[in-house]
């Protein structure tokens, strides 16, 4: 049996971690094996401290290097410095680290920012408390005191964003975490994902937040295990996503320390593992790595699975503000099939979403996708600027930049101080604003209606169509756009202005725009400003041949506007002919679905007649049942055994009346912990432990017990089994057996009598069975015949009749009836020293429980000299 079987180290820290939280410390030293790994990682899942000993001074580094590989140790360093390290963190996380202030926002965004830069992550999202304790303990850990101080150090120190990041990643996770919520998914939920599919159909299953793998696994030996069961050969796939990378990287190598024996029953770890007694560990085998795909994923950021039959994402929405939680389940129920089921973990629930689900086991957070349609673009479009939400609504390709706020304003700003710093706007090549910089309210206003955020629709009166032909040229030339004079509608006047579109580059190679507006200085509402600063310097034409020029430059911008309007409206017309054409498809589908529906009401018809069929069976099969459940209760109730039941957590369940003279119960009982009960056993205090006992062991435990009242019970206690073989608690049997006991006492008190007698009779007394064998021998024998009783019992009575005498007197003896007695019976017999006695016995038969002769008693005296001799008749 590998070694690994015995993991008290992982044990012990996943108990410490779940009672101390994030006060909880682990130091991990010199050690073979793997053991400790496990419980390193429930340990930084609650937020605690994970100190290694250096393997370079462990005598043995199994247990170090198995921790350092998880990634989460805070400290590795020499035994020696342990102490000190360990009184700066608990001295600088309980006493000296001041509160994390709510109002200091300035540093939580610069601490957002740097992980957002380092990481590509933005946990901003996630739930302030948990991201205060997680910050506050890499404080202690570095010993700095202020928030503004740790910022700092984050943005100096990048290895401190890593750290960070998997601090603030929740990983406690093991195989079949859970078992009772996996026990219903293998029994309630597997099998109707496989109902009515047929082989070429393929199960889509989902885990989100898969962490190293385990969970993702557990549901594939869970799947593989009930296509066995069918025989049959069904394709499963398993997306496993996590927003960590290394965790991805651990979960596809599917090595996992020797220590998940823990978790993981002997049968499952033979058919689905491989164990490696060189490493010490386990690799999942390659028929269940095969059905499962991992990836890095956000699934805030990142696009949803679809069609998917089964979705867990356990543990994860209580880390996350309600915003985001109604965000991920809206977006759960988009990627679940009509009818799919979603798995929570045992914190969340969905009951603000009955209408997207029903609940299937409210204990388990096992629940059922509702039929209602929801878009796609309705699930995103509130973490997306309402541009973005608008080409999803109209089914265009999303075009629109998902980029963080600071590397916005780098760019923009990048930009403009080449240009001086004038007032501008950072567009995408559709218009979308996506960032704005000095005050354009000279150029751009907030139109009525829905708002917006397109440059186009929020452009002032004389700006538009300038506007739209300069992104086009910019757009198609590739090099910056320049429209000089453009006179501007604003505050009830004209201003005029200078326009200017630049491609930006950008190191996603996505097409940017930088518009900047440049306002003529001494212009003034009303009147025309004079020539801007990209006219030529020799241009020296009059006032009246400059406004022909201003209106030939607007005519020129609205040929372009008109130009690229027939584009557009020719586009528009090829896709109006494109839709037509789908639209006819579309009307042949329907016909042909019109035809399968017809043909779906007549299978109907036909299944609804079935299904009175079948309940009429089962009408049958219920009386049945009933029938059966009364022989039941009239067997309990009439049995006279005190019978109780038990489920797996030692909860009463069923006990029968005659139990009540025992333990004091009553029929409200029912449900209530066996512990609370109250028993009259006068012997015996280890009910509960021995209940436990046959449930882990699953044998059977019997024993005798006494009662106040003097009454002895047999108690049998065996596990109750289910017809599938599984254990569901147990059966605890009392069988009174105070008649037996007081015959044994009576039986024991006659034998004890028996033997007194024999050894003050004055008569010597003997017993041997029907063959002559000697059994009893008294003292009184051992001074008449001079054998000591030891020497009797190895003797025959043959070898004490002279030789010339015959064998009548051991016929006699066979021949004895049990109501036969032989009285006054004379033979002689031997001494040991040889010498003759003359003897005169009386012999009794002795009758067993089945009233058989089994044996012979004798009363042997012997016959005196002087007594006158007799001849036996």
């Amino acid at each position: 049996q590998p070694r690994g079987f015995r993991s008290p180290i992982d044990i012990f820290f996943r108990s410490l971690a779940a009672d101390q939280k994030e006060m909880a410390i682990s130091i991990v030293l010199s050690g073979t094996g793997s053991d400790g790994e496990q419980g390193v990682r429930a340990i930084k899942g609650e937020g605690g401290l994970v100190m290694v000993q250096n393997p370079e001074s462990s005598e043995y580094t199994g247990m170090p290097m198995s921790a350092l590989k998880t990634g989460l140790v805070d400290y590795s360093i020499e035994p020696s410095e342990m102490p000190e390290y360990l009184r700066d963190y608990v001295d600088n996380l309980f006493k000296k680290v001041e509160d994390l202030p709510a109002i200091d926002e300035d540093s939580m965004e610069r601490i957002f920012d740097e992980l957002l830069k380092q990481t590509g992550h933005d946990f901003s999202l996630y739930k302030r408390t948990t991201i205060n304790r997680r910050i506050k303990r890499r404080m202690a850990v570095h010993q700095l005191k202020t928030l503004d101080g740790y910022a700092t150090y984050l943005e100096q120190n990048h290895d401190e964003a890593e750290a960070l990041f998997r601090d603030l990643l929740i990983s406690v996770t093991n195989f079949f975490r859970n078992p009772k919520t996996f026990d219903q998914v293998q029994n309630k939920i597997i099998p109707k994902l496989f109902r009515h599919r047929s082989p070429d159909d393929t199960i889509r299953v989902w885990v989100i937040g898969c962490s190293t793998g385990e969970e993702a696994y557990s549901l594939g030996i869970l799947l593989q295990e009930h296509i066995q069961e069918l025989k049959k050969n069904f394709k499963v796939q398993i997306f496993a996503t996590d927003i960590d990378k290394y965790n991805i990287e651990e979960a596809r190598r599917g090595v996992y320390p020797a220590s998940i024996s823990t978790d993981i029953s002997s049968e499952r770890l033979k058919r689905f593992f491989t164990y490696n007694a060189e490493n010490d560990t386990y690799r999942i085998n390659k028929n269940i790595r095969d059905m499962i795909i991992f990836s890095e994923q956000d699934v805030i950021r990142d696009p949803p699975f679809s069609k998917i039959d089964l979705l867990s994402c356990r543990n994860l929405l209580i880390y996350m503000d309600k915003e985001i939680q109604k965000h991920l389940i809206h977006l759960f129920h988009y990627s679940l099939k009509s009818g799919g089921y979603l798995l929570l973990g045992s914190s969340e629930s969905i009951k603000d979403y009955s209408n997207l689900f029903d609940t299937i086991d409210r204990h388990s957070k096992i629940y059922k996708s509702r039929t209602i349609s929801t878009e796609y673009g309705t699930i995103i479009g509130k973490y997306l600027p309402p541009n973005v939400k608008k080409d999803i609504d109209r089914k265009k390709p999303e075009k629109a930049v998902k980029e963080n706020k600071m590397h916005m304003r780098e760019l923009t700003e990048r930009k403009l101080l080449q240009q001086h710093t004038p007032a501008g706007a950072l567009v995408d090549e559709y218009g979308d604003i996506l960032y704005l910089h000095g005050s354009v309210n000279l150029y751009l206003e907030v139109t009525p209606g829905e708002p917006g955020y397109n440059i186009l629709q929020m452009s002032r009166e004389g700006l538009k169509n300038p506007l739209i032909a300069a992104l086009r040229k910019a757009n198609v030339h590739k090099t910056e756009i320049t429209r000089p004079d453009i006179r501007v509608k604003a505050n009830g006047g004209f201003r005029t202005i200078d326009l200017m579109v630049s491609p930006v580059e950008d190191s996603f190679d996505r097409k940017l725009f930088l518009v900047t507006f440049y306002l003529h200085r001494h212009a003034h509402e009303g009147e025309v400003t004079p020539r801007s600063k990209f006219q030529s310097p020799e241009s020296t034409a009059d006032e009246d041949n400059e406004s022909i020029e201003v209106l030939k430059e607007e005519l020129r911008t609205k040929e372009e506007y008109l130009e690229a309007s027939n584009q557009e409206l020719e586009v528009k017309n090829e896709e109006l002919k494109s839709s037509n054409e789908e639209m006819q498809s579309i009307n042949e589908e329907l016909q042909s679905t019109n035809e399968e529906l017809e043909t779906s009401r007549e299978e109907l018809h036909s299944l609804n007649e079935e299904l009175e069929t079948v309940n009429a069976e089962l009408q049958a099969k219920v009386s049945e049942l009933s029938q059966a459940n009364d022989d039941i209760n009239n067997i309990l109730d009439n049995t006279g055994m005190g019978i109780v039941f038990v489920d797996n957590d030692l909860r009463i369940q069923r006990f029968t009346p005659a139990v009540t003279k025992l333990i004091n119960l009553i029929p409200s009982d029912v449900g209530r912990p066996l512990k609370h009960t109250v028993s009259n056993f006068s012997n015996y205090d280890d009910l509960l432990l021995d209940v436990e006992k046959v449930l882990n062991s699953e044998t059977a435990e019997d024993f005798e017990i006494k009662t106040d009242d003097d009454e002895w019970f047999i108690v049998n206690i065996r596990p109750y089994l289910t017809i599938e073989g599984n254990t569901e608690g147990a059966v605890i049997t009392f069988t009174d057996i105070t008649a037996l006991k007081k015959l044994k006492e009576r039986q024991t008190e006659i034998v004890e009598l028996m033997q007194q007698v024999m050894r003050e009779s004055g008569d010597a007394l003997v017993v041997q069975d029907m063959e002559g064998n000697i059994l009893s021998w008294n003292p009184m024998a051992q001074n008449m015949y001079g054998w000591s009783e030891e020497e009797a019992l190895r003797m025959n009575v043959m070898d004490m009749i002279p030789e010339n005498s015959d064998g009548e007197f051991l016929s006699i003896l066979k021949k004895l009836s049990k109501d036969d007695i032989l009285e006054s019976y004379k033979l002689k017999k031997l001494r040991k020293d040889e010498r003759s006695l003359d003897v005169l016995l009386t012999a009794t038969p002795l009758i067993n429980e089945k009233g058989k002769v089994h044996s012979v008693i004798t009363v042997e005296r012997e016959i005196k000299k002087r007594d006158s001799r007799h001849k036996q008749e």
